[in-house]
């Protein structure tokens, strides 16, 4: 029997010491001007994104577990964007990383099925069988309640996919509707965090984690610390690394005594790091030792 999805992303940031993820939030404003100049329509921008993106993906797929590929980047520039997603991921997963689509996706249970499918599962037309935009997983928003989650975990199961929930978000004004605290003293993210728990019992693998998974901020560390108490079953997912101030040792509460449990994001701090912290290398080198420092800096907070 093969191990499970979240066993395998597990092993493999095992494997590396390395529990980062390198968001591909691609704008064509964060391109090169040699990239950019040439492109007159959306669909030449959309090329160069893509491009843009391989050339990452090429430089940091042996060092990096997975990609975490943020759909509002690529609608924005309408159908051929799509195009650049499906592309970007496809390839990411040829290179052999886990894929998580943040796409943040959820609505009525008929609506988020359809949802799933797109992102998780399958669709059929006539006889031939279709997966759209397949991520491993995929970013979810479980405030509409179980009925909403539900077509999700099914997939989940089905496919051998995951999900991240969101619980506590890494915005500064997460507090004003997350933090809100009920009658019984329990905060909003905490009620989430729990039923995040009870969705996911049913898929824990051999390393005690389940396939469904909890956004948590790193810029809130208070919050994650309560929060990985209450969900020890659960992996988190973690934004808010670098660029939006979070740091290495604000989020080592994101993780058990075995230096596992979470996942940590950097989006801009990697693939625009050639404007940055390495400026003057090219854009793809400059992204690769961006990585290597964010492992560096990792590894130094949560493994020592």
């Amino acid at each position: 029997m093969t191990d499970k999805l979240t066993d395998r992303l597990i092993a493999r940031i095992d494997e590396l010491k390395n529990p980062s993820v390198v968001g591909l939030d691609t704008s064509f404003d964060y391109l090169p001007d040699d990239m950019k100049k040439p492109c007159k329509t959306l669909e030449d921008a959309a090329k160069a994104i893509t491009e843009f993106n391989y050339r990452l993906i090429d430089k940091t797929f042996d060092i990096i577990p997975a990609v975490k590929v943020q759909v509002a980047y690529y609608e924005m520039y309408g159908v051929e964007g799509l195009k650049a997603f499906e592309n970007t991921i496809r390839y990411a997963s040829e290179k052999g990383l886990i894929v998580i689509g943040d796409v943040k996706r959820n609505d009525i249970g008929s609506t988020a099925s359809c949802y799933s499918k797109a992102y998780l599962g399958s669709i059929k037309v006539n006889d031939n069988v279709f997966s759209p935009f397949p991520c491993d997983y995929i970013t979810v928003n479980g405030y509409l309640g179980e009925d909403g989650i539900k077509p999700f975990v099914e997939d989940v199961v089905n496919f051998d996919k995951g999900i991240f929930v969101l619980v506590k978000t890494s915005n500064p004004s997460s507090g004003q509707l997350q933090n809100k605290k009920f009658e019984d003293g329990n905060t909003l993210f905490e009620s989430m965090g729990k039923l995040v728990e009870q969705w996911g019992e049913p898929t824990v693998g051999k390393y005690g984690y389940s396939a469904v998974g909890a956004v948590v901020g790193a810029t809130h560390p208070r919050e994650a610390e309560i929060l990985r108490q209450l969900m020890p079953h659960t992996l988190f997912l973690v934004p808010g690394y670098g660029a939006q101030g979070g740091t290495a040792n604000d989020l080592k509460v994101c993780f058990d005594d075995n230096h596992r449990g979470a996942i940590v994001n950097s989006s801009r701090g990697i693939i625009t790091a050639y404007k940055k912290s390495h400026a003057g290398m090219k854009f793809d080198d400059a992204a690769r030792a961006a990585a290597i420092d964010m492992q560096q800096d990792l590894y130094k907070a949560i493994y020592c």
